[in-house]
Formats: structure tokens, C-alpha cells, sequence
């Protein structure tokens, strides 16, 4: 999260100010936050007796909620496929994935829970293999049992799972397909992003472009990951130039056509059952709203 100070914080504590935006449970689980180098100020870590000023930039990530406050809720869940070992499921553009602090309930894995009864509710995040942002729509693959998720998660290290993205880019891409290798870290002028950093972790994204749109200069690409950084595809489009379209975080002037969320859609999923060892492959349909935005470029 990103906050900048107004005049109504200005002269409080950092854990006083930090505690105000409602995104901790207690203002010392703030200052444990502060203590444990996850609050910034202004680009540089805070501390809890610092004072506030106007126009000061706070950033820190939300504290996940403990497995304890899980709570099993009737939320509507697509399911594309499922056995008694695993489910792909198609998860709309604005679900969050897992409760934070500030989303203690309405996620898809509080819907997993009401659903699948035999789902670890004492686990951190039972049954999730891989996650995709809020507002970025599509597959996912929800395994039922420890022995499908450590298969599945063995497939995501050794980069034998496929996942295949659709986004819709700011700008006319030359090149036809490309590959952009180029390590994350996080970003040091702005801890809630990430960017390319000879640091980081590497990080390898294939593309291709499907469709170009010259009139309002926007082109249709497919992403396939190799590695599966977090925003790996929003940080990387933003460094070749190319910002998601609608991305509230990643890139300037990309939320003209749309600005309610990136146009981000993991469109393909591909893996082997853990189980039966049978090679498994879907894809999911735009959402509407993504289609709605092509149909008015074309």
C-alpha cells in the first residue's frame, strides 16, 4: 500500500499514522511491522517515533491474516474442471486470492473453504498453489489434498507448469514475439512495486503479439511465464515500455481506454496431475468486461 500524509496525520507518529489507515489490527502490530523493516518512508525504512509531515509517502505491505481468522463463506466459484485431488477454478477480475488485514473475508479462499470441506482450515492458505493479483482475471489451479499440492508446487519450481496470460499493452510493439529476460526485485523508489534489478530474482517472460489496435496505439499480446515472480508480467511490460492497460500501479498514460484494473486474463493453464500423471490443459474465455474493451478498439 501507498499513502501520502494529509494535514489531519501531520505531527502524529509513523505507528500512529500507520495504525489510522485500518490495515492493522492494533497500533502495536504496526509498530511491529515498522520494527521489522516492512514500512517505508519516503523510500527509506521508518521508525515508530518518527513524526509526521505533510506530503510524507508511507509504504508497506498488508499483513496477511492468521490461518485462525479464516472463515468459510458462500462466495460463487467457477469451476472449470475438478477430481477428488485437485480444481481449476476461473477467478474474476477484483477477488483477492487470500485474506490480508485488509481483506479479512470475501476471498476466493474463504469460498474455498465453504466449498471444499476437505481443505486445511488450520493451514495458511489451504490449498493454494499459485496466486494472481486482485484485478487480474483467470486460471488457477486449488489442490484438495498435501500430496497434489506438493506435486503441483514441485511443477512450479521446476517451471514444467504453463501458464499463458492475454494482456492488453499501451503502444504498438514492433517486434511480432520476443522474450524479456530481465531479474525483479523490489522496486527502490517504491516498495509496493517491483522492477528490473541485476539483484533480483530471475525472471524470463515470453510473448507474442495477437492483435495490434493502430487507432488508439494499443497492441493484444500473449505472455507466457517461465518464472513466476510477483507482478512479473505488469513489471516487465512496464520496462520494455509497454504498461498493461488500466494497471493502476505500473505505467503512465495506460489508463485512457480502461482504469479499473489492469487487463490482465491467465487465459491458459497447463500441468500433470500429480496424481494420475496425465497431462492436463484449459483455457478460460475473456471476462466481459476485457472483451467489452477489444470490441471498442476494434
Amino acid at each position: 500500500m501507498k499513502k501520502t500524509i494529509e494535514d489531519n496525520l501531520v505531527g502524529k507518529r509513523l505507528d500512529e499514522a500507520l495504525f489510522s489507515y485500518g490495515d492493522f489490527l492494533s497500533r502495536s502490530k504496526a509498530k511491529e511491522a515498522i520494527e521489522g523493516g516492512h514500512v517505508f518512508v519516503n523510500g527509506k525504512k521508518g521508525k515508530p517515533s518518527l513524526r509526521m509531515e505533510e506530503g510524507d509517502v508511507v509504504e508497506y505491505e498488508v499483513p496477511e491474516a492468521p490461518a485462525s481468522t479464516l472463515q468459510k463463506e458462500d462466495i460463487p466459484i467457477e469451476v472449470i474442471y475438478e477430481d477428488e485431488y485437485l480444481a481449476v477454478i476461473n477467478k474474476p477480475a477484483g477477488l483477492v486470492v487470500h485474506p490480508g488485514a485488509g481483506h479479512a473475508s470475501g476471498t476466493l479462499l474463504n469460498g474455498l473453504l465453504y466449498k471444499y470441506e476437505e481443505l486445511d482450515e488450520d493451514s495458511t492458505r489451504p490449498g493454494i498453489v499459485h496466486r494472481i493479483d486482485k484485478d487480474t482475471s483467470g486460471l488457477l489451479v486449488i489442490a484438495k489434498t498435501d500430496e497434489a499440492l506438493l506435486g503441483l508446487q514441485e511443477q512450479l519450481k521446476d517451471h514444467s507448469m504453463h501458464r499463458e496470460y492475454l494482456a492488453l499493452v499501451n503502444g504498438l510493439i514492433k517486434e511480432d514475439e520476443g522474450e524479456i529476460i530481465a531479474p525483479l526485485a523490489r522496486d527502490k523508489e517504491s516498495r509496493v512495486k517491483f522492477a528490473v534489478d541485476l539483484s533480483g530474482k530471475e525472471a524470463i517472460t515470453f510473448f507474442k503479439v495477437k492483435q495490434r489496435f493502430p487507432r488508439k496505439r494499443v497492441s493484444l499480446v500473449d505472455c507466457r511465464l517461465l518464472t513466476g515472480r510477483t507482478h512479473q508480467i505488469r513489471a516487465h511490460m512496464e520496462y520494455i515500455n509497454h504498461p498493461v492497460i488500466g494497471d493502476p500501479l505500473y505505467g503512465k498514460g495506460n489508463r485512457v481506454i480502461y482504469d479499473k484494473g489492469q487487463l490482465l486474463h491467465a487465459y491458459r493453464l497447463s500441468f500433470t496431475h500429480p496424481i494420475t500423471k496425465k497431462e492436463l490443459s484449459f483455457e478460460a474465455p475473456l471476462p466481459a468486461h476485457f472483451q467489452k474493451v477489444l470490441e471498442s478498439l476494434d
